[in-house]
């Protein structure tokens, strides 16, 4: 880490048009069991340099597993030299966006380091919601996991930026299987995929409260087996606060994301149909649809000082009362659109270059009460907890399934659906929005395992959400 500068010399006496290094250093818990039992704990520690080099107008890159000095400032000089190979056959010549450059420190606010925990309070809390879970026959597998990650960076360029950031995530969730002949259902808690996480310490899980919500949890997935399929048709919906992150984040993260829409980064999973002509002119949403881009909101998995080009963290109005606005972008973007860069690079570590990410891409509340919402939607089905997704390669056509839906019958959560889906089209779904739940009932929630990219990249982004309300929309279920 100390010895970046000593790249970025080196790079300046070659004759670099820019360079930046980034040193990262990620020190990892995890914290699995399955039925119950400990399966792994697994402790690691990983770090590395990534240097980023522009000479004759073309990018070039280089990594190195070590903070040697002399071992940097050699991936340095590889970098320059894929640069200056580039040059020989690049098609434009890269520019960047003009930005404001910073010396800084940024640390994530916590109450409770989740690596001074004792490992033993962390599998007794797991194995407490395990064995809750496990109080039935019907129940056939359990898993409680929780984890954490300590993330050490510093960023340095030839423009003079030095900065030092050190990041701080924690997570935790449980699930249960239960099984009756052939039928198998699964219920999880807080969120699926191995629960919820946040830039923030373990006072985040001790929230969460597992133990408590095992009962609940093991009871539905018990449920769920003898209950009816969900019928196809056209029906109002009302979908949980998880569920819509997964919704924000496929339908609205992905195609804002600046790269893809200009077709340097589609290999993975496509293109967008929020193409640049459609910048305020699209009614993406109903009125009351507000989305944005932040690196700012407390414990959000996007949070942070500055993003992997020395960004300074910010908010960007990506949906404005249903209007299409803004994009996530980058340096290079801005020089392209005009589209300014906002905090939205963001690499898989120290091994990788970055990429246009998502940070916290939210919906913002609006102002119902949610039983008043429930109350105001007799017929409708609350859906909840993302098992399955579906989505086109522009981002238009979707299929979501979930973990359970609830009729709704008299003002109340009444008749549950097994095997629940619901299908649409982006903008005539997020048109037929007409209510949101307020910020009472608004959640950050983290999804540590969004990926992008060749080589593939994870990055952890956080959507906010408050269940909302959609009409009219196409459902069905598998039997």
């Amino acid at each position: 880490m100390e010895n970046l500068p000593a790249a970025i010399d080196r790079l300046k006496k070659l004759g670099a048009d820019y360079a930046d290094a980034r040193s990262v250093e990620t020190k990892r818990e995890d914290v699995v069991l399955r039925n119950g039992k400990v399966e792994a704990v697994n402790r690691s520690v990983d770090s590395g340099v990534g240097i980023r080099v522009i000479a004759d107008g073309s990018w070039g890159f280089a990594a190195v597993a070590s903070g040697d000095e002399a071992d940097i400032v050699a991936a340095a000089e590889e970098a320059f030299n894929i640069a200056k190979a580039s040059a020989t056959t690049k098609r434009k010549h890269v520019k960047l966006g003009e930005i404001e450059i910073y010396q800084d420190t940024y640390e994530t606010p916590i109450e409770k380091d989740p690596f001074e925990v004792p490992l033993r309070d962390k599998i007794q809390l797991l194995t407490k919601a395990a064995n809750i879970l496990h109080k039935s026959d019907k129940i056939v597998a359990t898993e409680a996991s929780c984890g954490a990650l300590h993330i050490n960076k510093r960023f340095v360029s030839t423009e003079g930026a030095d900065i030092r950031q050190h990041t701080i995530e924690t997570g935790a969730g449980i699930e249960a299987t239960a099984k009756l002949g052939e039928e198998i259902q699964k219920r999880t808690y807080p969120n699926s995929f191995r629960g919820d996480w946040q830039t923030r310490g373990w006072e985040s899980v001790d929230e969460m409260k597992l133990v408590e919500n095992a009962d609940r949890v093991r009871d539905e997935a018990i449920l769920l087996l003898t209950a009816e399929v969900c019928p196809a048709g056209k029906r109002d919906i009302i979908i949980s606060g998880p569920q819509l992150a997964l919704q924000v984040h496929e339908s609205n993260g992905h195609p804002t994301e600046l790269d893809r829409v200009l077709g340097t980064e589609i290999s993975l999973a496509g293109g967008s149909f929020m193409q640049p002509h459609l910048v305020g002119n699209l009614k993406y949403g109903s009125d009351i649809v507000n989305i944005y881009a932040d690196s700012i909101s407390p414990g959000g998995l996007g949070t942070f000082g500055y993003d992997d080009e020395g960004v300074k963290s910010t908010r960007t109005d990506i949906i404005k009362n249903g209007i299409f606005v803004g994009y996530l972008s980058s340096r290079e973007c801005q020089a392209l659109t005009g589209h300014r860069a906002n905090g939205a690079m963001r690499a898989d570590g120290w091994s990788n270059m970055p990429l246009i990410r998502m940070i916290n891409h939210s919906l913002a509340p609006g102002d119902w009460e949610l039983d008043d919402l429930i109350a105001d939607s007799d017929g409708a089905l609350y859906m909840d907890m993302n098992k399955s997704w579906s989505i086109d390669d522009r981002r238009v056509n979707f299929k979501f399934g979930c973990e359970i839906a609830w009729e709704i019958q008299n003002g109340k959560l009444a008749k549950p659906f097994k095997n629940p889906a619901y299908t649409g089209i982006t903008p005539e779904f997020w048109n037929s929005c007409d209510a949101i739940c307020n910020e009472k009932y608004w959640h950050i929630w983290g999804i540590p395992s969004c990926g992008k990219g060749e080589p593939m990249q994870s990055a952890h982004v956080a959507h906010g959400t408050s269940p909302a309300r959609f009409r009219k929309v196409s459902v069905g279920g598998a039997s």
